[in-house]
């Protein structure tokens, strides 16, 4: 953007007094919070916004949804800002419709011999990558929903929203029974082994649970059970707000009857599949399954992630399983969970061994219950950006000056909607 909301300038200035007394976590947030408006967003004639996710050119559905987000309590009473969010949600609108198991798109349609990936799956000029991920879907539908409840405006939810969401909502119910209804098949040749589905690009065997499948994680690796849970309990969310949008504004029954059905059968596979009685914190929520009796027991940076559920708006962060998952994914017992000389956090796959995320430091700031806890994480936060100014993506918990990542927008957004909540929201 040539020049940055008069309501973004404000809260930038209000940062100078507001985080006076912390130096430098105020340059962080005065780098950080305009980051994705100056850097990755793009307004184009006809009303859209391309917001781009950083060192990479393409748009992800996820992380563009995530990298305004901080903006949206500015969105009421500034005309700018709204021009970005709605705009993005038309972007994306648009986008499922030209392919919903598709994860990011070009800026524009490129010949198909030019497109970044070929892989083997159904190939399409405005596809930068096709790995399908519930979340995906998930972002633009919770986007919706805020900007509706934030600025009162319903001019989103016409006839083109109305047909992307029954898109969605059939993919879903087909995605329950993968194996007998679903189109998709996804492989990679010549990758690494989480940049592709087994089974001749199909996954592995999943059961029938009410859940719907996933292909791949929100960090773009593969699952290894199909039914992702944090992802599951994000579609139970934004099916629920569709929902009360079927019924308040379009006044239609059907349309809310359908996703009211849809969000029960996957909340019903969820709480039959998706806890795992553990023998040193009870009931907690797997982080995959595959309906078989498997369970994957960790949790990934990325969001959705187990971490993030009172975040998404599934249960309250003082939930009995939330708060035992809670002990279990902050402990060295999930594998990605890391304790340095520098850190402590959890990481990823997707990235180096011992790396934990700032991502994920601002999500357990943002489900923290404890005022002291939320407090550590923002000085841990502003002490491990390596003299950058900026969030990165993963770094190493003995050393931060080892990072992924120097130009990750989302990362950026995240923290700044974390101390934009300590010292503005709850100010």
């Amino acid at each position: 953007m040539e020049r940055l909301p008069q309501a973004v300038l404000r809260v930038m200035e209000e940062a100078k007094a507001k985080l006076a007394g912390n130096p430098k976590l105020m340059q962080l947030f005065l780098n950080c919070f305009p980051n994705t408006l100056q850097t990755t967003t793009k307004l184009h004639e006809d009303g859209t916004s391309y917001v781009f996710t950083g060192d990479i050119p393409a748009m992800w559905l996820r992380d563009s949804c995530a990298q305004v987000r901080q903006y949206m309590p500015l969105a009421k009473d500034d005309a700018d800002v709204r021009r970005v969010i709605a705009g993005l949600v038309r972007k994306q609108l648009k986008y499922i419709q030209i392919d919903p198991y598709a994860n990011a798109f070009n800026e524009e349609e490129i010949p198909l011999d030019e497109i970044h990936h070929r892989d083997q799956t159904k190939l399409n000029g405005w596809v930068w990558e096709r790995k399908y991920e519930i979340d995906s879907l998930c972002y633009p539908l919770q986007l919706s929903y805020l900007y509706w409840k934030e600025t009162g405006d319903t001019s989103l939810f016409d006839g083109e929203f109305k047909t992307v969401a029954y898109i969605i909502m059939d993919l879903w119910t087909a995605e329950q029974r993968h194996f007998e209804h679903s189109p998709y098949r996804f492989e990679r040749m010549d990758c690494r082994k989480t940049d592709t589905l087994k089974n001749n690009g199909m996954g592995m065997p999943v059961n029938y649970t009410g859940m719907t499948w996933s292909a791949f994680r929100p960090s773009d690796d593969a699952c290894t059970f199909g039914y992702l849970v944090p992802s599951n309990m994000f579609a139970v969310v934004v099916l629920r707000y569709l929902e009360e949008i079927a019924g308040t504004v379009y006044q239609d029954a059907p349309f809310a009857a359908k996703a009211r059905a849809l969000h029960e059968e996957i909340e019903d596979g969820i709480q039959n599949y998706g806890v795992f009685h553990h023998p040193k914190y009870g009931k907690i929520y797997a982080y995959e399954t595959d309906g078989y009796g498997n369970f994957n027991l960790m949790d990934d940076a990325n969001v959705p992630s187990l971490l993030a559920i009172p975040y998404l708006g599934y249960t309250t962060a003082d939930d009995p399983i939330y708060q035992n998952t809670r002990r279990f994914i902050l402990s060295e017992e999930n594998p990605y969970f890391y304790a340095g000389k520098k850190a402590k956090g959890i990481g990823s796959p997707h990235t180096p061994e011992r790396y934990i995320w700032h991502i994920a430091l601002s999500m357990q700031g943002l489900t923290a219950n404890s005022q002291e806890e939320i407090d550590s994480l923002m000085t841990l936060l502003a002490e491990t950006d390596a003299d950058t100014g900026y969030m990165h993506e993963g770094f190493n918990v003995d050393d931060p000056a080892l990072f992924t990542r120097e130009w990750f927008a989302w990362s950026n957004s995240l923290f700044s909607e974390l101390i934009y909540r300590e010292h503005w929201l709850k100010a």
